[in-house]
């Protein structure tokens, strides 16, 4: 799935999608999308009417259009838009390519990135987050008889499937694994159930994302890696108050159930907590 990037195993777990922004007209009490705006207060967003949010309407499940074509919707999607109804604001969304979103943000053409944007310490210390609103893992994936592998460390002279741009195949070059390249999910899970690979490793939404969309009794989780990787929304520095207004809404979000309902309905989980 994701197009994370992470550092497993360590101190970092993931580093997570990010994307670019197309300029937009700005509401009144927003700063000007030029140059490197300022952070924003509750009260500008409140005046405007409007939380402008970056999203990448392409990154499945957590935001993009049904089929292609039909509404903006998704995880990432669903929960924004909880928030700004907290706010007493209607979300407004900026569709944007995957490599500029910060780049987008820093520009004031949006107020908040909400892209599965992982926290890693160098983003903290150039942007305010969120209170995470997921949590993931990595996990090795095998067929469900398979009773060779249930760690990590088991993937030694074992052969995988992993993408080449990602992560996870370092990872399992360093578990010793002998990888063998693919495009993506799919592809490894069709080796992988022809027999034709041990395992392949990715992160956890993916598959559960998978398995909510396509419910396979022949493949499992066989080990989990204890490291986590936290995502949530991000904001340009100086954003305090509405930082702590959003944190305030997915408090109550989560307390009322509206988090985990929307969990499940993506994951048939709860990735929230």
């Amino acid at each position: 799935m994701k197009r994370q990037i992470i550092a497993l195993m360590t101190t970092a777990l993931l580093a997570l999608t990010v994307t670019g922004c197309s300029g937009s007209s700005e509401p009144s009490g927003s700063p000007a999308a030029s140059g490197t705006a300022t952070g924003l207060t509750l009260q500008q967003v409140q005046d405007a009417g409007v939380l402008r949010v970056g999203t990448e309407g392409t990154y499945k499940p957590f935001s993009f259009h049904e089929g292609g074509t039909g509404p903006l919707t998704g995880f990432d999607v669903e929960i924004v838009t909880a928030v700004a109804q907290k706010l007493g604001v209607e979300p407004q969304f900026e569709e944007t390519q995957f490599d500029g979103i910060f780049a987008g943000l820093e520009a004031g053409r949006f107020d908040v990135i909400a892209n599965q944007i992982s926290i890693t310490p160098a983003r903290e210390e150039a942007y305010d987050f969120s209170k995470p609103y997921t949590v993931s893992s990595g996990v090795v994936v095998t067929q469900a008889g398979n009773t060779d592998i249930a760690s990590f460390e088991d993937l030694k002279g074992k052969s995988t499937a992993q993408s080449l741009t990602s992560n996870w195949y370092q990872l399992t070059k360093d578990a010793g694994a002998n990888v063998q390249a693919v495009e993506g999910w799919a592809q490894a899970i069709t080796l992988l159930k022809q027999g034709r690979v041990d395992a392949t490793v990715n992160d956890k939404l993916t598959y559960l994302d998978s398995q909510t969309t396509k419910q396979d009794d022949g493949i499992k989780i066989a080990a989990e890696t204890a490291d986590k990787s936290l995502s949530a929304m991000a904001f340009r520095k100086g954003s305090g108050d509405l930082v702590e207004a959003v944190d305030k809404a997915l408090d109550e979000l989560s307390a009322d159930g509206t988090l985990s309902k929307i969990s499940e309905k993506y994951f048939g989980a709860d990735v929230t907590k």
